[in-house]
């Protein structure tokens, strides 16, 4: 994760938000985004993906059968 600006996302969360070192330490990159209030990333799986990646992918083949 070297592309993130850890300095300015630390200024970010510690002045802006007040949170604690170990607050912040403790927030996955994407929920200090969030807190932020940052938009954007990838939307949920839709149920046709969520089909497809089924088939893909079945739980059981029939070799297991």
């Amino acid at each position: 994760m070297s592309g993130l600006d850890w300095p300015g996302l630390m200024r970010a969360g510690i002045r802006g938000l007040g949170l604690r070192p170990a607050e912040f330490w403790a927030l996955t990159p994407a929920e200090l985004m969030l807190m932020l209030g940052g938009t954007g990333g990838a939307s949920g799986m839709s149920r046709a993906g969520l089909e497809a990646l089924a088939r893909r992918f079945p739980d059981e083949t029939e070799e297991q059968a």
